[in-house]
């Protein structure tokens, strides 16, 4: 969990995945691994399942927001939603990188890429 939060290389956890923080703006990914050379982007499309996590992700954090927007102010559910949202607007393309992240890392466990021979 430690690697995933500091976005480093699933394969070799050294190398990082973005040359800065995602938690620090909206960074660029590195193609490779610098220490591996694991290509990150394995083919056209490829983070689209990313998408999918941080569906996820985002609505599981409005829901958490529109419930304590309304214990703490008992509005109707309508109201508690659009509160909740422009809340997490800020919070979006931090958890959409973060989604890409986690996407790298289901992927290598599920279809790990191998070191090549050298």
């Amino acid at each position: 969990m430690q690697d995933i939060l500091a976005q480093r290389c699933p394969r070799c956890r050294l190398g990082t995945i973005f040359l800065r923080s995602i938690f620090r703006g909206f960074p660029k990914m590195h193609l490779r691994c610098p220490v591996c050379e694991l290509l990150f982007d394995r083919e056209p499309g490829y983070f689209l399942g990313a998408m999918y996590i941080s569906y996820g992700v985002g609505l599981g954090i409005v829901a958490v927001f529109s419930v304590a927007v309304w214990a703490i102010t008992a509005w109707a559910l309508t109201k508690d939603v659009i509160v909740a949202v422009v809340l997490f607007l800020p919070l979006a393309p931090t958890i959409t990188l973060f989604s890409r992240v986690l996407w790298i890392y289901l992927d290598q466990t599920i279809d790990p890429e191998q070191i090549p021979p050298r």
